[in-house]
């Protein structure tokens, strides 16, 4: 009857090759009345040979404004009565489909008849309101964990889905973010609502709402696989609203730079002030360091008799931590002039005299490190592991003590491991060890990792046969093995 015999193919991207071939000598000489419409969502899977004989149109999605518009457009025409808000959100959660759009309109109109409001719309269709997520976010702008709870609790006790939350709550962060960089042309909502978006906006940085996006992102890709759907979203609101602001932050780093240029420069720094008492007899050096290991230049040297320092009534009661002298500065070699009368201090991380108190010191260049040799790491191998075991955790601890150092050049000592695993361990923290490497020889060192000769990784990739060894090596595992019959559990 007509001019033209038009197949429709949707989901063309389905078709097997061998589909696609059969095809193919159809399109290569088609009849001049038959047209082919091929519909797909995902043009990449369509074999070239048929691309390149067809004419392509992408369709796009359609905007939120346009779709408000025609459902306006609709609700006049059936008297319907419906306000801008409820609009905007079907619109927004048609994602550019019209006819999704049409549809989720049709169930509003099902459950609130033809007049529709916001807060009734959202009941009906269990959705989380625009009040709610204002709500969630001025709790983070407060730090009031409490009521984050007891929203969770009220959001679930009341029906809603919890990754219908973390959606509308991932767009509300992403609408804040855009009235943070005053982009309000870029969000999705009435001219009111993103003037409160705005207002909100002022209470984060662009950096804090970053950081708040990819929890909430990543708390989506958690919720879905949990056990415990729950504590994964109250855990994520909790990360929201206890994480330190960006502003506090960069306060802190001029504070320490502040400091470190007062230090430099010789100035004072800003503390609480100490009485100094000019006749008080000095205290040994050592009585002020904190307990740490013994280094390997004073276990092998005779130990040097106590520095004079200067000394106040208590000084851990004074400051809760040891004074810490100034890097470069000999105490030795410091030189105390005192007034008459009481004598104000300043204490931070190193001692600055005022007042009636004169601090004359000559500064040298900080001693450089001791050079350690391989036979000294070699010979205090199992010490140091003893040392680091109450510091890393313990699998890492045999996985140390069952390795041995072999080479060093240049400060770059090279771990043998026993097995793959336990080489696997080695490199994953290789800088941890690097620097308590470093710390117990006083001396920079570097990590570099092999594997032990005739090993291999096949045996050490199967899990089984890993906890045999171990429980082969340990003595207490073995024990258990041998009481209670312990297997691996997968």
């Amino acid at each position: 009857e007509g001019r033209y015999k038009v197949y429709i193919i949707d989901e063309v991207h389905m078709l097997s090759k061998q589909a696609f071939n059969a095809l193919l000598k159809t399109l290569e000489e088609p009849p001049a009345h038959v047209i082919f419409i091929f519909a797909t969502t995902e043009p990449h899977k369509i074999l070239p040979t048929i691309l390149s004989r067809c004419q392509r149109f992408d369709f796009r999605r359609i905007n939120v404004d346009e779709i408000i518009g025609r459902l306006r457009h609709i609700c006049t025409i059936e008297s319907i009565t419906i306000d801008d808000a409820s609009l905007h959100h079907i619109a927004r959660k048609a994602d550019g489909a019209l006819r999704d759009a049409l549809g989720l309109l049709d169930q509003v109109i099902a459950f609130c008849g033809t007049t529709i409001d916001i807060e009734e719309m959202s009941r009906a269709l269990n959705i989380v309101s625009t009040e709610r997520l204002f709500e969630t976010m001025e709790y983070v702008v407060a730090h009031d964990t409490a009521a984050g709870m007891v929203l969770i609790d009220t959001l679930l006790a009341e029906g809603y889905d919890i990754q219908e939350f973390l959606v509308e709550l991932l767009g509300h962060l992403r609408n804040l973010y855009m009235a943070s960089d005053n982009q309000l042309r870029l969000i999705e909502a009435p001219d009111d609502t993103r003037q409160r978006y705005r207002e909100q906006a002022t209470h984060f940085s662009a950096d804090d709402l970053m950081r708040m996006l990819h929890i909430t992102l990543q708390a989506q890709s958690m919720v879905k696989e949990a056990q415990q759907p729950r504590i994964q979203i109250e855990i994520a609101l909790l990360k929201l609203i206890t994480m330190d602001r960006s502003e506090s932050l960069q306060q802190l780093m001029q504070e320490i730079a502040s400091l470190k240029e007062a230090l430099g420069n010789g100035g004072s720094v800003p503390e609480r002030p100490l009485k100094v008492a000019p006749s008080a007899e000095p205290r040994p050096a050592e009585s002020r360091v904190p307990s740490a290991p013994v280094p390997v230049a004073e276990r092998k040297a005779t130990p040097s008799p106590p520095k004079p320092v200067a000394t106040q009534s208590d000084p851990d009661e004074l400051f809760g931590s040891p004074a810490i002298k100034k890097p470069g500065v000999s105490s030795t070699q410091a030189s105390y002039a005192v007034g008459d009368g009481p004598t104000e201090m300043q204490v931070g991380k190193a001692l600055i005299i005022e007042g009636n108190l004169a601090l004359s010191a000559q500064h040298e260049p900080a001693p450089s490190r001791s050079k350690v040799i391989l036979e000294d790491i070699r010979e205090q191998w199992t010490a140091f592991a003893d040392y680091a075991r109450e510091q890393i955790p313990q699998i890492l601890y045999y996985a140390v003590i069952r390795s041995e150092a072999v080479d060093l050049k240049h400060n770059e000592l090279t771990v043998q491991a026993a097995d793959a695993f336990s080489l696997k361990l080695l490199e994953e923290h290789r800088k941890a060890i690097s620097g308590l490497l470093s710390t117990y020889h006083e001396s920079t060192l570097g990590i570099r990792t092999t594997l032990k000769t005739g090993e291999t990784g096949n045996t050490a990739d199967d899990p089984y046969t890993r906890f045999k060894a171990m429980a082969r090596d340990n003595p207490k595992l073995r024990l258990l093995v041998d009481l209670f019959g312990a297997e691996l559990e997968y």
